[in-house]
């Protein structure tokens, strides 16, 4: 059976992990002499170089959360019952209303709808309560020194240094996740550079204060591909024989053709009889659950490649809007 993208990644890691280090990494202060320099000849000013970078050092908890990440040690349903819990569904519905105006704006103009919106503030930062307590720099520093994901994360660091150079952010407020993800969306600096808009017209783009700022950005982020009018996924059943080879967002099908290989709704309904593509995805690496998923997912995705976040995340908006639980055979 195909593995899921969760555990390729994973095997991937510890893979790399045990390769040893042909080339040879450099003393951090040598390291970060480089790194400065870098930075200045990429157009960032010297001052916000030299006052982001001056006493900063490697973070070794940020190191231990990056080689633990939840979607890695969870299963299925632990992950997704913690993620698309009451208390969160009751507080989404409730900032739904609290927020309406705003939300009913940011919607019709992007297209995005408001519970995905709602869905995605609350899991990335408890809707701008839970923002990471690190420092971003600091942070980036950490993992860009880490030879695991250096490049990534060494062009991720000169964003942010170019966020701090643009004055939309204080250093000492520039607080984030260990992974340098920051606001109320989490956004990297890589994403914050191009998709950061200023919602409330103050001229900044401040997503870590301005709800407005953050949902605005937020929707452009993900309106780029996005498909109004229609749903990120649903929930299906898949026959015993299913060719586990057509799993993955690699291969799409018309729902009249996946209709044809025996797949229906989790009622047990024939699929909706419209022209439209998607995939089937089995984040539990066997037929049950199973979700048929469209290119709205794929927008959803942006957001994390982990299966078990945009699923929790398509649900978890579903749940906002009224719509049932998931089905769990194995529990009944």
């Amino acid at each position: 059976m195909k593995r899921t993208t969760e555990i390729a990644l994973c095997l991937l890691s510890l893979s790399m992990l045990a390769q040893p280090l042909f080339a040879q990494v450099p003393e951090f202060p040598v390291w970060l002499e480089e790194l400065r320099a870098e930075a200045i000849a990429s157009g960032i000013s010297a001052d916000t170089v030299n006052t982001a970078l001056a006493d900063v050092a490697p973070i070794e908890r940020v190191t231990e959360l990056d080689r633990n990440q939840p979607e890695f040690r969870l299963d299925f349903w632990g992950y997704v019952n913690r993620v698309v819990s009451e208390t969160r569904i009751s507080q989404g519905r409730e900032q739904l209303a609290r927020h309406r105006d705003l939300l009913a704006d940011v919607s019709a103009r992007y297209g995005i709808p408001e519970e995905i919106l709602v869905a995605a503030w609350a899991i990335e930062s408890n809707f701008g309560r839970t923002q990471g307590s690190f420092s971003v720099i600091a942070a980036l520093v950490t993992l860009a020194y880490d030879q695991r994901r250096a490049a990534f994360f060494r062009g991720e660091l000169l964003h942010a240094l170019r966020i701090l150079d643009g004055g939309h952010i204080s250093l000492d407020d520039m607080q984030g996740s260990w992974a340098g993800a920051m606001g109320q969306l989490q956004f990297m600096p890589s994403t914050f550079v191009d998709y950061a808009l200023d919602g409330d017209g103050d001229g900044r783009k401040d997503i870590w204060t301005s709800e407005a700022d953050a949902l605005e950005s937020a929707a452009n982020f993900m309106s780029s591909g996005w498909q109004p009018g229609y749903i990120w996924g649903r929930q299906v059943s898949v026959p015993d024989d299913f060719d586990t080879e057509l799993e993955g967002l690699d291969t799409r099908r018309t729902l009249a053709e996946w209709q044809s290989l025996g797949v229906r709704t989790i009622a047990g309904d024939d699929l909706p009889a419209i022209e439209y593509t998607g995939s089937i995805v089995l984040p539990a690496d066997a037929l049950e659950p199973a979700f048929l998923v469209y290119q709205n997912y794929r927008m959803i995705m942006r957001w994390n490649r982990s299966h078990l976040f945009s699923i929790s995340l398509g649900h978890l908006a579903d749940r906002i809007a009224g719509k049932p639980p998931l089905v769990n055979k194995s529990a009944e």
